[in-house]
């Protein structure tokens, strides 16, 4: 075989060769990229289930705890009740126990007065009597030492009525009020308007706000 050809069979066989070396070489490229390709996506994959596994465990372990959450705002709920029903109780037993006291109070105080209203009942002719002796009296005789002791044992009664709320009821001059005033006859006065309170025949007195005694008078016709 002539030089010649002999080297160009030898060149194209080692173009052949590397030929096929390149052609090997860029299929082990793309076999180890598709790998490679494969590798991540199985990575993404993996994570994506963890992330969704993650989120799964997060929600229930919220809807746990939202269970919990709601058991223990029952008994708390529960337990909020027994207090208001216990403050209920026991506010309600204070205000009847109130209003027991001042009803209480109330009936003691009417008995009070009720008891306190006929002693100044039986006192009031005492210090009726005391007036009619003052007042017959002659002028000459009201510097003796007797009249002056008994004109000052009935300002002392006077004085010891008026500090426990017995006072003289005012009448003369005064429209009739049948409240206050007990009329026993009518005169004429010219002075004076129709209806009108003209004389006092016997005093009437008040204790506290209640009437003990009317005062007895005469009203004008």
């Amino acid at each position: 075989m002539p030089e010649d050809i002999k080297k160009e069979a030898i060149d194209n066989e080692t173009a052949e060769n590397k030929a096929e070396e390149i052609e090997i070489e860029g299929a082990d490229e793309e076999s180890t990229q598709a790998a490679e390709e494969a590798k991540d996506t199985d990575m993404n994959e993996t994570e994506s289930d963890d992330d969704a596994l993650a989120d799964a465990e997060a929600k229930a372990d919220d809807k746990s705890d939202e269970k919990k959450g709601l058991f223990k705002k029952k008994k708390k709920d529960k337990k909020d009740e027994q207090i208001e029903e216990l403050n209920d109780r026991l506010k309600r037993q204070m205000a009847e126990f109130e209003n027991f006291r001042k009803r209480s109070e109330k009936e003691k105080s009417q008995m009070f007065d009720m008891g306190a209203k006929t002693i100044v009942e039986k006192i009031l002719p005492v210090i009726d009597n005391f007036e009619r002796g003052l007042a017959a009296v002659p002028d000459d005789k009201k510097d003796d030492p007797f009249i002056t002791g008994m004109d000052k044992v009935y300002k002392q009664m006077l004085t010891e009525l008026d500090a426990v709320g017995v006072k003289p009821i005012e009448c003369v001059g005064q429209e009739f009020d049948p409240d206050f005033h007990n009329a026993v006859m009518q005169v004429e006065n010219d002075e004076l308007e129709s209806g009108t309170v003209a004389q006092e025949l016997q005093k009437g007195y008040m204790y506290k706000d209640s009437v003990v005694r009317h005062s007895m008078v005469s009203v004008v016709q």
